[in-house]
């Protein structure tokens, strides 16, 4: 447990021990979702940049708790369960594709810009209910918020929009998306409730995924280990997938949890209404689990970078994050067989964001290659 100051010297706690991390998690009662709990939010201004991303009186299955979230949790689950595993694969498949075109007579790009930051949202698009021109303004709209600066507010403001013309259209017009599938669940959720836990499924499934698409990406061109991924070893692409999971996890940290009642954990003194923040990547990396950092994890998926309890990552929405990531990977090493990184490997930078991790941008060069079905220009 470390004491923290967030922006603005708001005080915090930040689990990083496996150990403690999984008894934050895995105890709702002490440590609870509910955030209007926080003895904080006196001092907390309108316009705090991280605010967006710690909830206040938010609708959302975030901090819904009990019973509630238990239907919540199963509502989204069913709605996500309706996806079509080919039609999944399929619409990956093809938005990777169409995304390579674009660069692949160039003989270089960046892949976090140009790749990694378009594909996952094009794919949650489709299975929403949006139309496929909406994308860019979301991939905007939704970094914006989780970077936690200043266009953070202005990024929530699009997307709470966009999903609410979304479910006014599907409410009108009902089709085989995600949207409707919410609408259509008869346990009573009202379409702001609806509304916010879209906005929270698009932005968990969509920039986490960008980034485990990058940094595998990353980590297969900078690390030996992963050589034979790019050289038609597909194999090894699963395993350096989860090997992101534990060294280089997207969401690295999460906000939050708080406390019940005045309580000790990891040596110190928490009182009522103190937030935790979940250090995710601190407890991957906790050597009480990880006593040799250099060996392979393999398939060991132990990791916390999914979470841990009932407000875990849901599993329908961790294996469409995991098919889309491990397609756009297989499509680059396919479509770009001679991919190399075009800096070294250390100029490598991060993005700013508070909670996420992933790369400013991953620049590489290959031979240019045909678009599909054509020929070089």
């Amino acid at each position: 447990m470390v004491p923290v100051l967030l922006d603005g010297d708001v005080p915090a706690w930040l689990v990083i021990g496996y150990r403690e991390l999984h008894q934050v998690t895995g105890d709702p009662a002490l440590f609870s979702r509910d955030s209007d709990l926080w003895n904080q939010w006196v001092n907390i201004p309108e316009d705090w940049p991280l605010r967006p991303m710690i909830g206040h009186k938010q609708p959302s299955i975030l901090y819904t708790v009990g019973e509630r979230h238990r239907e919540r949790a199963a509502m989204l689950g069913n709605a996500l369960n309706g996806v079509d595993p080919a039609e999944l694969r399929g619409h990956s498949e093809r938005f990777a594709d169409e995304l390579i075109d674009n660069i692949s007579l160039k003989g270089g790009a960046d892949l976090i810009a140009e790749y990694a930051m378009l594909l996952p949202v094009r794919v949650l698009a489709q299975l929403f209910g949006f139309a496929d021109d909406e994308g860019p303004d979301l991939v905007t709209a939704m970094n914006d918020l989780v970077d936690g600066r200043e266009r953070a507010i202005a990024g929530q403001q699009h997307l709470f929009a966009s999903m609410t013309r979304l479910v006014a259209e599907r409410k009108a017009a009902p089709a085989d998306d995600v949207a409707s599938r919410m609408l259509a669940d008869t346990s009573g959720f009202t379409e702001d409730e609806i509304v916010q836990d879209l906005m929270v499924m698009i932005t968990a499934g969509h920039q986490p995924t960008a980034d485990w698409i990058g940094n595998s990406l990353r980590l297969m061109l900078t690390d030996e280990r992963f050589a034979a991924s790019l050289f038609g070893g597909r194999n090894s692409i699963a395993e350096a997938m989860n090997e992101v999971l534990w060294e280089d996890t997207p969401t690295r940290k999460v906000a939050g949890r708080w406390v019940t009642r005045d309580t000790q954990l990891g040596g110190h003194r928490l009182r009522a209404g103190d937030m935790v923040v979940l250090g995710l990547q601190g407890a991957n990396s906790d050597p009480l689990v990880r006593t040799d950092s250099s060996a392979l994890t393999g398939g060991n998926a132990a990791h916390f970078s999914f979470g841990h309890g009932e407000h875990r990552c849901p599993f329908p929405a961790q294996e469409i994050a995991e098919v889309i990531a491990r397609t756009g990977i297989e499509v680059v090493l396919d479509r770009l067989p001679d991919i190399d990184l075009a800096v070294p490997a250390e100029s490598l930078t991060r993005r700013p964001s508070p909670w996420l991790r992933g790369l400013t941008e991953l620049p590489v060069t290959f031979t240019p290659t045909p678009v599909l079905g054509g020929t070089f220009a």
